[in-house]
């Protein structure tokens, strides 16, 4: 009886600074574990069926509403046979060369942007893979924070080893941003041409990869020596470019 009264004092007792640290880290990575499973479950439902929305559509909204309560995005899915070779083709000359042939990271792609930026002493270029950027779009917020880059790193593997090529690039042509509240190849066409993705031409197309680096500028000043050479500089590539 004295030992059991002994035992209940000792397990009464306040945890000291050490079991506080060790619960907060128990607590903490179950909640990161929690949060890569409901990550990993989204990539799998989207084997067969689309994404609604993303996590960058949500922000946009937000700060479009803060000015128009009643605004929504212009965004309508299209399936990938829906959309124009030509787009397919083009955004992989723009963004991502190699895309059929990385695990999701262009190594000689981000050594280049790298070099690039420590030249010209400022952040001229990303080196971003479609697939990095599918990652960053669906799930992570506009917010800058120290683990943003791994986490974005961990949902790329995610994806590349979970979807196919093809069903990554048809996600990424459907959630882009092309323009203020404009989301998707369906909207960007009908925004800026008053087509279907079905029927872009190679000119159209190849404008609209070269607007994807800063697609609300390029909505409102769709006319600029820069755009037009970028957009001839894509045209020119993209015959020689194959997809999934």
């Amino acid at each position: 009886m004295k030992n059991w009264l002994l035992n209940k004092q000792a397990n009464a007792m306040p945890l000291g600074l050490n079991g506080y640290i060790t619960r907060g880290l128990a607590l903490f990575f179950i909640l990161l574990f929690s949060y890569q499973l409901w990550i990993v479950l989204h990539i799998c439902w989207w084997i067969n069926f689309n994404p609604s929305s993303s996590a960058f559509m949500e922000d946009r909204l937000s700060l479009i509403q803060e000015k128009n309560p009643d605004a929504e995005l212009k965004h309508q899915w299209v399936r990938y046979s829906k959309i124009s070779n030509n787009l397919k083709r083009a955004v992989i000359a723009s963004e991502d060369a190699k895309f059929l042939d990385h695990e999701g990271f262009d190594w000689e792609g981000i050594e280049k942007a790298y070099k690039k930026n420590i030249k010209k002493g400022k952040i001229v270029a990303g080196g971003s893979t479609i697939s990095q950027q599918l990652a960053k779009n669906l799930f992570l917020s506009t917010k800058r924070t120290p683990w943003r880059k791994g986490e974005e790193a961990l949902i790329t593997v995610m994806l590349e080893n979970i979807l196919s090529k093809k069903r990554i690039l048809e996600i990424y042509l459907n959630v882009i941003e092309w323009g203020n509240g404009v989301f998707g190849a369906e909207a960007a066409a009908r925004h800026y041409y008053k087509t279907s993705a079905a029927n872009l031409t190679s000119g159209q197309a190849a404008k609209l990869a070269a607007m994807i680096p800063n697609p609300r500028f390029y909505d409102k000043h769709s006319y600029t020596a820069y755009l037009e050479r970028r957009t001839a500089t894509i045209q020119a590539r993209m015959y020689q470019v194959e997809v999934p």
